[in-house]
């Protein structure tokens, strides 16, 4: 019987034995509630860090997509410009373009700044576009919410953002006044030019800066409109793979034929991906913090609670128990909380992020509040995208952090001297 009980703890690294001790350790007696009480905010407290963590970076990373889809999908991925001379020569420069492997769309535009109004006033980007070209822009073409872009070469009309449309309080049928700041030169000077156009339709495309500041004009509208000489302000490339720019800027300033200078989607927006990439990762490093703060709690937690179990591990020595079983009895004890606060966390996070956006709007009704408001977010709903390698790297270091907090704890556990643990008893 005794050769029975003295075998037993050394069935093994991480024997049943172990794991039913470490069980019993984590059901602390009443006696022992504060140990408890402290390993239930420790799993709390990585709970929280997990599915935060996983939360805030999948919002910054749908934040990301989210904007880099909408300014893609309005503006060229390369801007082409005239050096030395005008582009009077457009169309000739856009059909070549138009013509290299892995261009999708070349789009001769005129832009100009304007003051549009109606009720209330405005002050928007006015674009001079061909309708072939506009048609092809699936932003636009795909999201008229009121109107139609049929005929939009033959007449007078404009499209313009529901944003715009609400705040100068207009629909498609009614009329808008665009004054532009260089007109006709007369005897007393240089005269604004004010003409009024009529909506002939709405889009919205759920990126406030562009549905509310932005006007679309047939090109040789605003050719006129702007005192151009028949020439334009620059060819916007759109590409098939913005990722493979630098490849498309070299076969582009080949195939222009002339002195051009190119502007890409990142040099146009480079210093507000380079802050989101910032501040992502500065989330990132505070929101680690949340794990880190937990898993110094298990270790308070263990350290207590090998201080009230001396004369157990004291016991289970005399017995046979080994260091090894000892520390590896509250390592599973330590990480069960680790573990188990890491997975619940796992799934709210992906929970809270599948229903992202359901929540935002609860949260708004409940608070009476306007959540995520477009005017300052530039989108209309809230994006939530999850990344497998950066959810993998979250789970990861929860675990790992959890892991190393039971070394100390569990090492002094199997360090005790049972003799001296003994006569503290007695």
């Amino acid at each position: 019987m005794d050769e029975t009980v003295m075998d037993s703890p050394q069935a093994g690294p991480f024997a049943p034995f172990e794991w039913m001790l470490a069980a019993r350790y984590l059901r602390a007696r009443r006696k022992e509630g504060f140990v408890s009480v402290i390993a239930g905010f420790s799993f709390l407290g990585i709970l929280l860090g997990v599915a935060t963590l996983i939360i805030v970076m999948a919002v910054m990373n749908g934040f990301r997509t989210e904007l880099l889809g909408k300014i893609l999908g309005f503006n060229g991925h390369i801007v082409v410009q005239p050096l030395e001379a005008p582009l009077t020569d457009w169309k000739d420069v856009a059909e070549r373009i138009g013509q290299v492997q892995g261009i999708r769309l070349a789009v001769p535009v005129v832009d100009g700044p304007a003051l549009a109004s109606s009720s209330n006033a405005s002050g928007v980007l006015v674009r001079g576009i061909r309708a072939a070209d506009l048609n092809q822009i699936p932003s636009i073409a795909n999201d008229i919410k009121h109107g139609s872009l049929d005929h939009f070469d033959e007449g007078q009309g404009v499209a313009i953002g529901q944003g715009l449309a609400d705040q100068l309080s207009v629909h498609s049928g009614d009329n808008v006044t665009l004054v532009a700041q260089r007109g006709a030169v007369t005897p007393m000077g240089m005269m604004p030019r004010i003409k009024k156009y009529q909506v002939a339709a709405v889009f919205e495309i759920g990126m406030s800066e562009y549905d509310a500041g932005v006007i679309f004009m047939p090109l040789a509208e605003a050719q006129a409109f702007f005192n151009r000489n028949q020439d334009v302000t620059a060819i916007e490339v759109f590409t098939a793979n913005p990722d493979r720019i630098d490849l498309f800027r070299k076969m582009v300033a080949e195939a222009a034929g002339r002195p051009i200078f190119l502007v890409d989607w990142r040099q146009r927006n480079a210093t507000f991906f380079n802050a989101l990439e910032v501040e992502r990762n500065v989330m990132f490093l505070i929101l680690s913090l949340i794990i880190l703060v937990a898993a110094l709690n298990i270790v308070s937690g263990l350290i207590m609670l090998v201080k009230d179990k001396g004369s157990d591990i004291a016991i289970l020595r005399t017995m046979g128990a080994s260091q090894g079983a000892i520390m590896r009895t509250f390592m599973i004890s330590g990480a069960s909380i680790g573990v188990a606060g890491t997975l619940f966390g796992f799934v709210v996070g992906l929970v809270v992020c599948v229903n992202i956006e359901s929540i935002r709007q609860f949260m708004s009704w409940l608070t009476r509040t306007e959540l995520f408001s477009p005017k300052l977010y530039f989108l209309s709903r809230l994006p939530a995208e999850i990344d497998l390698l950066e959810t993998t790297a979250v789970v990861t270091m929860a675990l790992t952090l959890s892991f190393l907090a039971t070394l100390y704890p569990s090492w002094r556990a199997a360090r005790l001297d049972p003799v001296e643990a003994l006569r503290q008893r007695g």
